[in-house]
């Protein structure tokens, strides 16, 4: 009954709301975006939001691929499976670092703090908490890309075709129940978080002509997070 209740119920719990709520916030609700706080401080963002980024997509390029091509990562071995794992591990430090790096520079930033609400904390929370049980995972028990494919796609397949079979799920160890747990709560809360903006990536971006900013203040003092909010900072014409 839990089983059913944790990866049957909890699941598509999860997928209602998510489609439901990211229907009605891009429709009623507040702005479909990260809200950026990138005009406050630069630096430590980009350090920050670049290994973050690039990290996550790779792991879930890697989650996706066995998900809906099992036989290639059932078929790795020997050499090859080593480099697909020694990769996979590698972009999860980097998502975990970056992630960590994002929750630190939140906390710490004055600026960031004026337009941070709970809902960011606890995010960023479950993030750190995802990613460090899938690079755990990916530690303690190897091959993933084999298992994985083999016992947790037919899990989300029997999910997507609406036959849910727990047993696979069921039968595997306590964290990686959790990263399934974790994944789907996550899920579940993309439509009342800064998350939501992934559905509306600005790929467009790449293509389009470079945008032109003039600045009537000095840039740096601007953005630097140690100089405090003022306002009477004059513009060089005024002064």
């Amino acid at each position: 009954m839990v089983d059913n209740v944790l990866y049957i119920a909890f699941p598509y719990v999860a997928i209602v709301v998510f489609l439901i709520g990211s229907i009605y916030r891009y429709k009623f609700g507040f702005k479909y975006s990260t809200l950026s706080s990138q005009f406050l401080e630069t630096q430590k963002l980009y350090l920050a939001s670049v290994p973050f980024h690039v990290g996550i997509i790779v792991i879930f390029l890697f989650h996706l691929i066995g998900f809906i091509i099992p036989p290639i990562n059932i078929s790795l071995g020997g050499t090859t499976l080593v480099v697909f794992e020694t990769i996979g591990l590698i972009f999860g430090f980097l998502a975990l670092f970056g992630i960590i790096m994002l929750f630190i520079r939140r906390l710490q930033n004055e600026r960031l703090q004026m337009v941070t609400n709970k809902m960011d904390i606890v995010i960023e929370i479950l993030l750190i908490l995802q990613i460090l049980l899938g690079v755990l995972t990916a530690i303690m028990y190897k091959w993933g890309a084999g298992w994985y494919s083999a016992d947790m796609a037919p899990y989300l397949w029997s999910l997507f075709t609406f036959n849910p079979d727990a047993s696979a799920v069921a039968a595997m160890p306590l964290l990686v129940k959790l990263h399934v747990i974790g994944a789907f709560l996550i899920i579940l809360l993309i439509p009342f978080s800064r998350l939501v903006h992934f559905l509306v990536a600005p790929f467009h971006y790449i293509s389009r002509a470079y945008q032109v900013v003039r600045w009537n203040w000095d840039r740096k003092t601007i953005r630097d997070p140690n100089t405090p909010w003022r306002e009477t900072i004059k513009s060089p014409q005024n002064n």
